[in-house]
């Protein structure tokens, strides 16, 4: 009897391989579990069946890469980036280690290796700026977050809208989730009037800068304007809060 070495993901993908043989699983739900698509697991699944098993497994297990760079070259490159090449960046480090050293080397290679020493950080991970989390509000109703989001909510089965939600600051709860054709004062309105019906008045609404929100024309002078939704929310007492970070 032939024993099988297969890993925690092929053991998965195997009893959901099974499931689908004996009719248990359609082909939707099983790409949902293995986050493939669906004509990727009809490739698995006739694998399975043409195979078994040993289909699932990996056909590159045990190999090298193609790719791979020798160890001799990473090494001495490694060794001389250093100290010969200490401070160099990744392009200049290549150019010199090729012309200079004669290693036959790219310049990805390089930059892998310095970033893998800490060598050498990318702009990307330069720029990386930590913002403070904002601390939650300590009561249910105090802050309610308000956002919509456009998109094709009913895949192709209706056009396209926007999904207005309000979620409590303080418990992450959805309190108030509807369909509008586009965020607008009348939208927001007949989802505000929705909460208020179910939960009365919040301390404020916090938001993003929407027009619907904050006047944003520079011919709006100095910071008092406020948009109608706005005035409506002062009315009753309730602030709007946009927030400076997404």
């Amino acid at each position: 009897m032939e024993t099988l070495n297969m890993s925690s993901k092929e053991i998965s993908r195997l009893e959901v391989m099974q499931k689908l043989s004996e009719k248990r699983m359609s082909q939707k739900e099983a790409g949902v579990i293995l986050d493939l698509s669906t004509r990727q697991v009809k490739r698995l699944l006739k694998r399975y069946k043409q195979q078994g098993a040993g289909g699932l497994i990996s056909k590159q297990r045990g190999r090298q890469s193609n790719n791979r760079l020798a160890e001799t070259v990473q090494k001495k490159a490694l060794d001389l980036l250093k100290s010969k090449y200490k401070g160099f960046g990744p392009t200049l480090a290549h150019e010199k280690l090729v012309e200079k050293e004669k290693l036959k080397i790219s310049d990805e290679s390089v930059r892998k290796i310095m970033i893998a020493e800490g060598l050498w950080k990318s702009r990307k991970l330069k720029k990386i700026i930590t913002h403070q989390l904002r601390e939650r509000r300590a009561c249910f109703g105090e802050l309610v977050q308000i956002d919509g989001s456009p998109h094709d909510w009913f895949e192709g089965r209706a056009a396209a809208c926007t999904l207005l939600v309000f979620i409590d600051d303080a418990t992450g709860k959805l309190l108030q989730l509807q369909f509008a054709d586009s965020e607008s004062f009348f939208s927001y309105s007949q989802a505000a009037e929705g909460y208020f019906r179910r939960y009365g008045k919040p301390t404020a609404f916090y938001s993003d800068k929407h027009s619907i929100f904050r006047v944003s024309q520079p011919s709006a002078g100095a910071g008092d304007a406020i948009t109608q939704f706005g005035r409506a929310m002062q009315e009753l007492n309730i602030q709007i809060i946009c927030a400076n970070t997404p």
